[in-house]
């Protein structure tokens, strides 16, 4: 038998439920909530549970249950009681056939109908007492609608820093929806930088809407670093923004070719062609063979190299090795994918590359680590091997953790002299 109905009610208040839910908490024997819900309805003459401590009115709730010959209770709770809301505990405390649910609109419906943006392939996260790991993992793929759900700690202001310390290549519109139906609603748009220092109401939801690409790095490329672009500088693709060689590594990956001027560089596997276009700044006397599988890939090289101002950079759309044939000698090869033809591509690339020429590899699997380490070990090259396991710091409201990137295997090659 229902003894417990759990009313979800906004910031009308008593205006926005049904006559039917007035009925119920007129004949209800004990109201519980928080006190501005129990505020609501200053006239109920039962008894009253107010939920400071959850812990506390729990068990105030029980006793109640367990003394009230007739019990009904009605415990009041914001929004939708099952979406990221009180309701999970309650069925976590007392039978599912006890309980009753009466939902009203959540935040962040509210909120998306504010902003008249369809929300049925949104993806909400709660920040509230939680980790911040999945709204991070959110920001890697690139989801273009996230609504957060924040709390004391987890401020816009906070998920702002956040998003600002990652250095993600995308960028959002931050909508901070405040009271959403109260007397002082608000809805306001911004940048993640103008978020930085500004306060809200504690009742608020972030709606998170995903922009197209605009050149984050600078409109003059005189401007930019001689190396170690940012991330979020370069054009992405759309469903997998973090499929790109990150700065740190792109830095350590131009160490190990050991560069110099007037080379051919050969970049398989280019991808956004970011790796590419880091050695065709740092030396433009070079050229760069920029040589990826993809259509939209090819497209992206060109959008970044016109971005960046980089005219040494040819592409060439292809599968290597196949793709490989009509290119210049080659005194530097960087191979960072391979598209499950490593074997193939190493056994060309033998065949063309100097004999003085270095061939460095980025791996992210232990597969290709093993196929690797038998093709050189077979034909007596000299490997060196460098892990690398990095971590960037991301603010965490008033602390600071580190969050770190997959680990990556570089591999420099070079032949042994006869």
């Amino acid at each position: 038998m229902v003894s417990i109905h759990v009313v979800g009610i906004g910031l009308s208040g008593r205006d926005g439920l049904t006559t039917a839910l007035h009925t119920l908490i007129d004949q209800a024997t004990a109201l519980v909530g928080s006190e501005r819900h129990l505020g609501y309805f200053p006239a109920y003459p039962g008894e009253r549970i107010v939920l400071t401590d959850f812990s506390q009115g729990l068990q105030t709730l029980q006793d109640h249950l367990a003394q009230c010959p007739e019990p009904l209770v009605v415990v009041l709770t914001s929004g939708d009681p099952l979406f990221f809301g009180f309701g999970r505990l309650l069925l976590q405390t007392f039978k599912p056939e006890q309980l009753s649910f009466h939902p009203y609109l959540s935040s962040v419906q509210l909120a998306f109908n504010r902003l008249k943006v369809p929300w049925q392939d949104a993806e909400v996260i709660s920040v509230h007492g939680r980790s911040l790991t999945p709204l991070i993992e959110a920001w890697q793929k690139g989801i273009d609608k996230i609504a957060i759900l924040t709390d004391p700690k987890h401020t816009p202001a906070a998920i702002a820093q956040l998003f600002l310390s990652l250095n993600i290549p995308i960028q959002y519109e931050f909508w901070v929806c405040e009271n959403l139906e109260g007397e002082n609603e608000r809805i306001q748009k911004f940048n993640p930088q103008q978020l930085l220092d500004r306060q809200f109401s504690t009742l608020n939801v972030v709606i998170l809407l995903r922009q197209a690409h605009k050149a984050l790095a600078t409109s003059d490329p005189e401007s930019a670093p001689v190396i170690g672009l940012p991330d979020q500088g370069f054009y992405t693709f759309v469903d997998r923004p973090g499929l790109m060689t990150k700065r740190e590594i792109r830095i350590l990956v131009l160490a190990e070719l050991q560069l110099q001027k007037h080379q051919v560089v050969w970049d398989i596997g280019s991808g956004t062609g970011s790796v590419a276009i880091e050695i065709a700044r740092t030396v433009p006397s070079s050229q760069i063979y920029a040589v990826e599988k993809t259509e939209l890939g090819t497209q992206l090289i060109h959008q970044n190299c016109e971005l960046f101002s980089v005219n040494n950079v040819h592409i060439i759309q292809g599968q290597a090795p196949d793709a490989l044939h009509n290119l210049p000698t080659p005194h530097r090869i960087f191979i960072g994918g391979s598209g499950g033809r490593l074997n193939e591509i190493l056994n060309y690339c033998e065949t063309r590359l100097t004999p003085q020429g270095v061939i460095v590899l980025s791996l992210a699997t232990l597969e290709n680590f093993h196929i690797i380490g038998n093709w050189f070990n077979q034909r007596n090259w000299t490997l060196e091997y460098l892990q690398v396991q990095l971590a960037r710091s991301v603010p965490v409201a008033s602390l600071t953790r580190l969050n770190p990137f997959n680990p990556v295997m570089l591999v420099k090659a070079n032949r042994n002299p006869n």
